[in-house]
């Protein structure tokens, strides 16, 4: 990809802010590897660049005693919540009368833009879904015999490593640990903070850890005059940990050739066919920069490719993901993606899961389970630390006033609208039950799950203080429900979200962090279709006047209106969040 000809000015980022110390013609991608040193030598020339590689320490997930904070700033953390889109396919569950709602597809999608929830699902005994169709034509490894499009050879390589002998001071290297979230202080992006600041009460969450979202070759570097993404790159960031003496840094790796294929806000730059360009100008040169020796000292926490393998189970219905799976671009980037990075001893892999909405069913959770094992095997088991729910998304972390399992009025509560005879009904319980399926399938008993937590929390005066005395299971359920979403296949901008969990380690047996992916505040997609040079779309899930198609019930969105492209900063919606928060600020 082209990137901008402006000279790119060089940031020094300490902990209070963005310092502008330079200026570089040219200090965009390269393959040229210059030390920090030469760099300097560069600048003080007036026309300098560098792209440091380095090697750092990588831990192994798992978990240690429950309860434990992640904060930042050397602060633990307050008690809220925050940040990210996503949505779920629903196909019910086997053995059940078919329901009449329509399920609900994937759709969590970048931090810069959401999916589209999938096809109607219905249970096993009634007629597929199109999303029960696509997952009946997968063989649970879609990508082991598809070919790389471009004839390449597609087996990972180990990035070259650069000794920095200048530029920030980062600890030395420490061995992998379990769980790299458990008493370590979490970067703040001063990017995110700054707009959070900027908003009155902002400052109650400013210093919460949020992941750097690099959803397009451009990020790498930083944009400058980007609506979605700021002018720090991925070294300006590293940097910026080590200056801020943080332990850990989270980056969402979000680019794959046919990006979210089931969704339009949160289509990528890279079409169906362009692996390669994905390995050579995406996943090489973040992999380079992470291995620079700078940031040996830094736990780099990788979320990978949100809203991506789950499509191709769910939603082979749709052309761009039934290509995906026939050509292997997901399960072969993934995999190259988690080698390369996976090969860096500091680096913590998190593979995105979807959420229970979309996998829950029985139809949909062993089979995506399957393929994530197959990808797995394909990128070597020991890359993939553990993996993330929810990223982006608004599922409840807990629903504490019903279960799936009861019943009501002689009826199953599985057969309300609302849970389309869904078995889970929280992520929580999800995540833990998709992890013991994927240590059933081969995977290290020590991998941990992470549930972005960002924007689940639903307080303020709509949350249920307890379960309803209703006697009718719709009733029940829709009083009871602590999501309070129209349906659970909205994933753009909700109505009403809260800030969830604030950020900490441990929280559950096999949950190695509750912790905020999507920073609260970047908007999930537009509301109506804005021109912008961000190569990003409109989805009418983000349009609160539409009244739904099959994938959501044909249901309204329940989306904010006035909403701006996806990843820019959403004034209104940040004051909801705040207002809505569970725990509240």
């Amino acid at each position: 990809m082209t990137r901008s000809a402006q000279p790119r000015p060089l940031y020094s980022v300490m902990a209070t802010g963005i310092v502008k110390i330079g200026s570089s013609a040219t200090r965009r991608a390269t393959t040229a590897q210059m030390g920090l040193a030469g760099l300097v030598l560069a600048i003080a020339a007036g026309c300098g660049e560098s792209n440091n590689s380095t090697d750092g320490p990588q831990p192994q997930g798992g978990n240690q005693p429950a309860g434990q904070m992640v904060g930042g700033q050397g602060q633990p953390p307050d008690p809220g919540g925050d940040t990210s889109p996503g949505t779920g396919n629903t196909s019910p569950s086997s053995g059940e009368p078919a329901s009449a709602s329509g399920g609900t597809e994937p759709g969590a999608g970048d931090s810069r833009g959401d999916g589209e929830p999938p096809s109607s699902s219905n249970p096993t005994g009634g007629p597929a879904s199109s999303a029960q169709a696509g997952a009946g034509g997968n063989d649970g490894n879609p990508g082991a015999t598809s070919a790389d499009p471009a004839g390449q050879d597609t087996s990972p390589t180990t990035p070259g490593e650069t000794d920095s002998s200048a530029g920030p001071e980062a600890g030395p290297a420490e061995p992998r640990v379990d769980n790299p979230y458990a008493d370590a202080q979490g970067y703040i992006n001063p990017e995110w903070r700054k707009k959070a600041e900027a908003e009155p009460g902002g400052d109650r969450i400013a210093n919460t850890p949020t992941a750097v979202w690099l959803d397009r070759i451009a990020a790498i570097e930083g944009t400058e005059n980007s609506q979605s993404n700021g002018p720090m790159g991925v070294r300006d960031h590293l940097e910026a940990a080590v200056s801020q003496g943080a332990d850990y840094i989270q980056f969402v790796i979000y680019n794959l050739p046919g990006r979210d294929c089931a969704a339009l806000a949160s289509n990528g730059e890279l079409g169906p066919e362009e692996l390669p360009r994905y390995k050579a100008e995406y996943i090489d040169p973040i992999a380079s920069i992470m291995s620079d020796t700078a940031f040996r000292g830094l736990r780099i926490i990788n979320i990978i490719e949100v809203d991506s393998l789950p499509n191709l189970v769910t939603n082979t219905d749709v052309q761009t993901c039934a290509q995906m799976k026939q050509n292997g671009g997901y399960v072969d980037g993934i995999a190259y993606a988690l080698a390369q990075l996976g090969s860096l001893p500091n680096t913590y892999n998190y593979v995105d899961a979807g959420h229970h909405g979309w996998l829950g069913w029985e139809t949909n959770f062993g089979p995506t389970a399957q393929l994530y094992v197959e990808t797995g095997k394909k990128a070597g088991m020991e890359n993939v630390h553990g993996f993330i729910m929810n990223t982006a998304n608004y599922s409840a972390l807990e629903e504490p006033h019903f279960d799936p399992s009861q019943s009501v009025g002689g009826m199953p509560v599985r057969q309300a609208t609302w849970l389309d005879w869904n078995p889970y009904a929280e992520e929580l319980s999800f995540a833990q039950a998709f992890r013991q399926e994927l240590i059933a399938g081969g995977y290290n008993e020590s991998i941990g799950m992470l549930i972005d937590t960002s924007r689940n929390g639903w307080g303020g005066p709509q949350r249920p203080a307890g379960p309803s005395a209703a006697t009718d299971v719709d009733t029940f359920v829709n009083e009871s429900r602590i999501d309070r979403r129209i349906h659970a296949g909205n994933w753009c901008n909700q109505a009403g979200a809260g800030l969830g969990e604030r950020p900490r380690a441990n929280p559950a047996p096999g949950i190695d962090a509750y912790a905020w992916i999507k920073p609260p505040g970047e908007s999930d997609g537009s509301s109506q279709l804005i021109e912008n040079s961000d190569g990003k779309g409109f989805d009418r899930m983000c349009d609160p006047t539409y009244g739904g198609n099959e994938r959501n019930g044909n249901s309204a969105t329940g989306a904010l209106p006035n909403a701006p492209i996806s990843g820019a900063w959403f004034s209104a919606q940040f004051q909801e969040l705040m207002a809505n928060a569970h725990p509240p600020l």
